[in-house]
């Protein structure tokens, strides 16, 4: 088969799965439209996004068909990557609900998480689909050959590793100080607890801040685990500590379906965030003190939390590119 034949078929499997993407996310606005299902993390009352996901998924599904019919034009693939930008907004903050759930806690909204699913596989789908006639004329890919050897990520990239593992120091001290019964920012651990308490923190949660490890943090440890997987060559291996997958050569996607997640949420929250802070600090905005008992005691919080967020996520969007570079398939 030549090259051409094989980009032409997978850019047909692209388009198909797009078009069906397309189909069911419609189906899914509409069947939240009938059931007067809110869409809106918080539940309540619908406030029009039922509405939005049906007319994306509708015009992603007629440019589909338009691409299939007449090609890639250009008004299309314009089409195309706009429907990818909305889905990238509707999926924003699915990183937050996984975390929720994976903390044993419900979250606000399963229609609205369910939604932010369905959105990002949407998201990557057409991103793909925008692309799926530039793919490179490469030759086939010989059995046996899958991926290059194990490789570290440039010097650059590993310092950018570095920054996004620094910035996380001073939010992982503080929140086990806190764990631990210490006092920061004016509030001490005990009433951080009754906090999480107070906010509906499950058992799960509550019970491993009572042991003093914060929950967080140790989530802030794993996201660092990921960021250096994707740069240092044991990443593309199990180590060999893994006993049941000892020697097998880790799947690409598994290790960048979270980077990606990470990235989309923790990137535009932290750099958002810090553009907000600055604000805040400059005097322009005031920001309410929450649980803190002075706005300065927030505004300090909210600097270490942020910062970290935001370089962490620039990180793994530098990681998880040189990764996908790095284990892209050889002849």
């Amino acid at each position: 088969m030549s090259t051409r034949d094989r980009n032409a078929r997978a850019e047909q499997r692209t388009m198909t799965a797009a078009l069906v993407w397309a189909v069911a996310y419609a189906g899914f606005g509409l069947a939240c439209v009938l059931s007067r299902t809110s869409l809106s993390h918080l539940g309540g009352d619908g406030e029009g996004l039922e509405w939005a996901v049906m007319a994306v998924g509708v015009l992603v599904a007629l440019t589909a068909g338009a691409v299939v019919r007449y090609g890639m034009r250009p008004a299309l693939r314009v089409l195309l990557l706009s429907a990818c930008a909305l889905t990238g907004v509707m999926a924003f903050s699915l990183l937050m609900d996984v975390i929720t759930l994976m903390l044993g806690q419900g979250v606000d909204s399963p229609a609205s998480t369910a939604n932010k699913a369905l959105a990002a596989v949407g998201a990557v789908l057409l991103a793909a689909t925008a692309r799926s006639d530039r793919l490179p004329a490469v030759p086939a890919v010989p059995t046996g050959t899958a991926v290059p050897k194990p490789s570290a990520a440039p010097r650059s990239v590993q310092l950018t590793a570095w920054a996004g593992t620094l910035a996380f120091l001073p939010y992982t001290a503080m929140k086990t100080y806190w764990a631990s019964g210490g006092t920061f920012a004016g509030v001490t651990g005990e009433e951080m607890l009754a906090v999480s308490e107070r906010n509906g923190a499950s058992g799960i949660f509550l019970t491993l801040e009572s042991w003093g490890l914060d929950p967080t943090a140790l989530l802030a440890v794993l996201g660092v685990f990921l960021l250096w997987g994707l740069v240092r060559p044991w990443g593309q291996v199990f180590p060999r500590w893994t006993p049941f997958l000892r020697g097998r050569r880790v799947p690409r996607s598994l290790p960048l379906a979270p980077a990606l997640l990470g990235a989309a949420t923790l990137a535009p929250y932290g750099v958002v965030g810090i553009g907000y802070l600055a604000l805040v600090t400059a005097g322009a905005v005031t920001m309410g003190r929450g649980d803190f008992p002075s706005e300065g005691d927030a505004l300090l919080v909210g600097w270490i939390g942020i910062t970290a967020f935001a370089v962490y996520g620039i990180a793994l969007v530098v990681a998880a590119r040189s990764y996908w570079l790095r284990t892209r398939s050889t002849a």
